[in-house]
């Protein structure tokens, strides 16, 4: 396994971008899960799906079958070449590949903070009405995150991630 590797989980508009923006300029190697790891497929095998079976609602098939590649994000783990690697972003998989991560972190907020940060991106999950839906009642469930180290993601970015740092190990 790699020196150090953290996952950062957590319902969409809870800051995982944003808190790897940060970390990443502060000199800190992450991988944006979302962005370059992501793809709709079975939580079980990994086989990648093409879309939703006929009648079934899209957007929480889509949420419920949005994962990441087991080999892969243990590969990146593996790595050796940065002393820690932040993983941000959310799978549904995660049960997968739990092991390989020192710690984890779940970012968290209230939810009339949620609401005023979905409302703000419209072109990113959440903002539709039957995203937001989806989104609110993920963030409602822990069955959807892994455990770990809950973070209050009210404060400003910079204080989220100070929080996160002063508790790797």
């Amino acid at each position: 396994m790699g020196i150090k590797n953290y996952l950062i989980e957590g319902s969409s508009g809870t800051g995982k971008t944003s808190v790897a923006t940060e970390l990443e300029r502060r000199g800190f190697h992450v991988v944006h899960g979302d962005r370059v790891l992501a793809y709709v497929g079975d939580p079980e095998t990994g086989e990648a799906l093409e879309g939703p079976p006929q009648g079934v609602d899209r957007v929480v098939w889509h949420y419920a079958h949005w994962i990441w590649p087991v080999e892969r994000v243990r590969a990146i783990t593996a790595d050796t070449t940065h002393p820690t690697t932040f993983f941000c972003g959310g799978s549904r998989n995660f049960h997968k590949f739990l092991d390989v991560f020192d710690k984890v972190f779940v970012l968290d907020i209230d939810v009339e903070t949620l609401n005023r940060r979905l409302d703000g991106r419209p072109d990113e999950p959440g903002f539709a009405p039957d995203e937001r839906a989806v989104v609110l009642r993920y963030h409602r469930s822990s069955k959807h995150f892994p455990a770990g180290i809950g973070i209050d993601t009210n404060g400003t970015v910079p204080s989220v991630v100070d929080d996160i740092l002063a508790q790797l190990s």
